[in-house]
């Protein structure tokens, strides 16, 4: 007997050793293959970010929002009216020291999407740690990175900079925390916090919530615990959650009222009286000429994706990567809503775990007693991959990698911080997209004017108490010239007045315009 008393223990610790060893081993070599892939992934997100995609006024507008943070101004250069909840561009504000570091004389546009580059690092890690979680074998969670990475739809939309990226990002970090081995109520306290950032970064991203709900409830098995997490992650969502009606209850803007914007109100505005963009099925419509523009980029993720979305449903550990992937698909097939362009921001991610999922279902789960089945899913994937998605993916990624179509915003760039013709003081109408262009060149904020408010902002009217006359010069762009009829005021100096300098291809073409003061007022 005592010998066996002494024998034990040090069988027991050899076992306990070699069981944390293995446990490291495991996690370091998911570390290197996430961290590789990632890396690469990055590099080609880098190559050419400056030159594609064009660059977008919401782009400008959510780089114009952070430097009002930045610079102490509130949470927007103009009004801020709760269109959208504000933490995205505050978290924009604290990365944008990343480029002004590196490339101090690039356009902002440019450094914009230099900044978002650490949180699609981020966001490309946290699909590999979801689809471990959720039960994949390391090709397949190696499958779901590539499959969102290398996606032409992906290399373009995760160049700009969209408030969907932060909401992305968290929503990961609420699944890969719903899904902790651990299982402690902090991390799912933790997941509540995290869903909570997610909606204040992009609100729309609220209604794939229940998936992260049910990542909680597939990981809280026994009924004993889960009522305590599902309590940690609620409190973890509200306490984080109940910040931004603070702060507007706190302002006095909670309610609609006379004289001040409000929550409740932009929400009412969002909700019911936001114009429609009609039916993807609907040819002609606004939301099916956006599905077509997805589709041209990459028409594998996204139709392979909804597929895999639907068949996951059936799947108990794809189940929350599933859910969130088919509430988007039903979001974007509802009649009569609002569809942006950045929507597809949100489905990337889940349409790749998704595909990768039920691909690692069928090589591992199906028939396991036939080995050669397996391989015969795995070859027809592998085919399927060479023949029809490589060639299609390397014609769009060869596209984002070699386009520039920012050179003449670039060149208006150069010439309004070395060639100005006129005062610093000027008064300029602009384009979102220059806007932090021309500050920081020099020129006070007050007097560089979103194109668009000089027509639809009281306060903007009030600074010019003579109208158009009261603007020295207009940077005329696309987005400018898209619709000049809804916007009489920049109809009348577009008209009334002449180009100093060009830059560009007819269809692209920018110009800065002198505004004639001879014409009568």
């Amino acid at each position: 007997m005592t010998t066996i008393e002494l024998a034990e223990p040090p069988s027991v610790v050899v076992a306990g050793t070699d069981d944390v060893r293995a446990k490291k081993r495991k996690a370091n070599t998911d570390l290197v293959i996430a961290v590789g892939l990632t890396a690469m992934i990055v590099t080609l997100l880098a190559w050419n970010i400056t030159g594609f995609p064009a660059a977008s006024d919401d782009e400008g507008t959510y780089l114009a929002q952070a430097w009002a943070v930045q610079h102490g101004r509130g949470l927007a250069h103009y009004t801020y009216w709760y269109d959208h909840p504000p933490l995205a561009w505050i978290q924009l504000a604290g990365l944008s020291w990343i480029p002004a570091l590196l490339a101090p004389t690039l356009t902002a546009v440019a450094a914009g999407r230099i900044a978002m580059l650490p949180v699609q690092a981020v966001g490309l890690l946290l699909v590999y740690l979801v689809s471990r979680r959720v039960g994949m074998p390391r090709w397949a969670a190696s499958l779901a990175l590539i499959t969102y990475g290398l996606s032409p739809l992906y290399l373009t939309m995760g160049r700009q900079i969209y408030l969907d990226s932060f909401a992305v990002v968290w929503l990961l970090g609420a699944l890969a925390l719903a899904l902790s081995p651990r299982k402690h109520l902090w991390h799912f306290a933790a997941a509540g916090g995290a869903a909570a950032v997610a909606v204040l970064s992009k609100e729309t991203i609220a209604v794939i919530l229940p998936a992260v709900l049910v990542a909680l409830w597939q990981n809280s098995a026994r009924s004993s615990t889960r009522p305590w997490a599902l309590g940690a992650f609620v409190s973890g969502l509200v306490l984080v959650g109940c910040f931004y009606p603070l702060y507007a209850m706190l302002r006095g803007e909670l309610f609609p009222g006379p004289g001040h914007v409000s929550l409740i109100g932009a929400w009412q505005f969002q909700l019911g009286s936001r114009s429609s963009s009609g039916s993807v099925f609907t040819s002609g419509s606004g939301a099916s000429s956006l599905l077509h523009s997805w589709l041209y980029y990459d028409s594998v993720i996204l139709i392979a994706g909804a597929v895999a979305s639907f068949a996951g449903l059936a799947l108990r550990r794809v189940r929350p990567i599933a859910l969130a992937g088919v509430i988007l698909v039903l979001v974007a097939l509802r009649p009569g809503g609002y569809l942006p362009a950045m929507y597809v921001v949100q489905v990337l991610p889940l349409f790749a775990m998704a595909i990768a999922g039920v691909i690692a279902w069928a090589v591992v789960a199906l028939r396991p007693g036939l080995v050669w089945w397996r391989w015969a899913v795995l070859g027809a994937a592998i085919t399927l991959a060479v023949a029809v998605v490589a060639p299609r993916w390397y014609v769009g990624d060869r596209r984002a990698l070699s386009t520039d179509d920012n050179a003449p915003y670039a060149q208006a760039a150069d010439y309004i911080r070395a060639q100005w013709p006129g005062r610093d003081d000027a008064t300029v109408v602009v384009d979102d997209v220059l806007w932090l262009d021309y500050v920081n060149a020099g020129h006070p904020p007050d007097r560089v004017i979103w194109f668009y408010k000089i027509d639809l902002d009281s306060a903007v009217a009030k600074r010019l108490p003579g109208g158009w006359c009261d603007v020295d010069y207009i940077v005329s762009t696309p987005a400018m010239r898209q619709d000049p009829n809804s916007l009489p005021t920049v109809r009348t100096l577009l008209t009334n007045s002449t180009v100093i300098a060009s830059f560009g291809p007819q269809d692209g073409r920018i110009e800065i315009r002198r505004v004639d003061k001879e014409t009568p007022c």
